[in-house]
């Protein structure tokens, strides 16, 4: 009998996992995993910040590697990599069986360089490099900088993972910077076939900012507010499947489809419910569609495969979309500046965890040296 993410495979879905830590790889949860259903897995600073920092499962290589007189980011890189590498292994059946549309490992670019565009570039060549695996992908933050170097690691051939999408003129951006990439690729000789892409668009986040902004309208007597809690992320998202598809399906993109050229499938990312009077498969369950993705944290894929539901819920879905994105901008909600502030405060915490994540290293680093002493 299907579990409910293998018949939102059907639906032409693909479930991803949200986390990463060394003993899921060595204790075999990760194939227990794939073989539920799940075809790829993401990582973020704040992830790999909770699996070094608060485990002791990374010692024996932290002091090996402090042994080896390296810095705090060259010890993270190293073990960033020798995990998203053991989970794009573990992947690579998928990958393999699908032809590569499916079964990838996400691996994020320095969360600091996110407005840098030629540092951007320069460590997701050497991630890539480091990696030498074709069912990786290189996540690359939808800032302004981070744009023009979506459109330099398509072209040069390197697997992206866009992440931080909040808005829908950023995602368009998103969009035509990957379609950018293909041309550059295809116009050098590569073959579109072996180069993917996803773009993230972050979901429950969207709500968690626009309802506080509702509540608000709802204290000063908007009696529309309250009856959109809950509604703004779903629509957004819905939104912009309505553009992919509309994207995608342009001639100038179907030129490159005739030699091979995949798109770039939207992938739905913060989809765990923040607000407890929220179901916690809402952000999976109204979000399915063909050519999707939704990768989600071990509680909100547990809580999917116990009692979430299966239908193709996107399909059509975009008047919807229009009707209560309207009706937020008659109560008073700029999605413009509820979504650059996302960003903004979504690049500021991926720096924070990497920076703490460095501090911890060195930290456990003189704690692992004192302890030879």
């Amino acid at each position: 009998m299907e579990n409910i993410i293998q018949r939102n495979r059907t639906l032409g879905q693909s479930t991803w996992v949200d986390y990463i830590r060394r003993d899921m790889l060595t204790s075999g949860e990760l194939d227990e995993l794939i073989a539920t259903g799940v075809t790829g897995l993401t990582s973020n600073p704040t992830i790999f910040e909770k699996a070094i920092g608060g485990s002791t499962l990374y010692d024996s290589a932290l002091d090996q590697l402090a042994g080896e007189r390296k810095s705090p980011g060259e010890i993270f890189e190293a073990l960033a990599i020798e995990d998203i590498g053991d989970a794009a292994d573990a992947l690579r059946g998928v990958y393999d069986s699908t032809n590569g549309a499916d079964g990838y490992a996400s691996i994020e670019v320095d969360p600091t360089l996110a407005h840098d565009t030629v540092g951007t570039v320069s460590a997701a060549k050497r991630l890539w490099g480091r990696l030498q695996r074709p069912n990786v992908l290189i996540k690359v933050p939808a800032t302004p900088e981070g744009i023009p170097a979506i459109t330099q690691l398509i072209g040069a051939g390197i697997n992206v993972n866009v992440t931080l999408i909040f808005a829908l003129d950023a995602y368009r951006q998103v969009m035509d910077a990957h379609i950018a990439g293909i041309e550059t690729l295809v116009r050098g000789g590569g073959d579109p076939s072996r180069v993917a892409s996803v773009a993230s668009f972050f979901v429950s986040r969207v709500d968690s900012a626009a309802d506080a902004l509702l509540d608000q309208r709802s204290e000063q007597g908007e009696s529309s507010a309250g009856g959109l809690r809950g509604r703004t992320a779903i629509a957004n998202a819905q939104a912009a499947y309505a553009l992919f598809k509309e994207r995608y399906g342009r001639p100038d993109f179907k030129e490159f489809t005739a030699k091979g050229a995949r798109a770039q499938r939207p992938l739905w990312a913060s989809t765990s419910t923040k607000d407890p009077a929220y179901p916690d498969t809402m952000y999976v369950d109204t979000l399915i569609g063909p050519d999707t993705v939704n990768t989600m944290p071990p509680d909100t894929l547990q809580a999917v495969l116990d009692h979430g539901t299966s239908s193709p819920t996107l399909e059509g879905s975009g008047a919807e979309a229009t009707a209560v994105l309207d009706a937020l901008r008659s109560a008073g909600v700029d999605m413009e500046a509820v979504t650059s502030k996302l960003l903004t405060d979504g690049v500021a915490s991926f720096a924070n965890s990497f920076n703490n994540l460095l501090a911890s290293i060195d930290a456990k680093c003189s704690e692992l040296a004192k302890s030879h002493s």
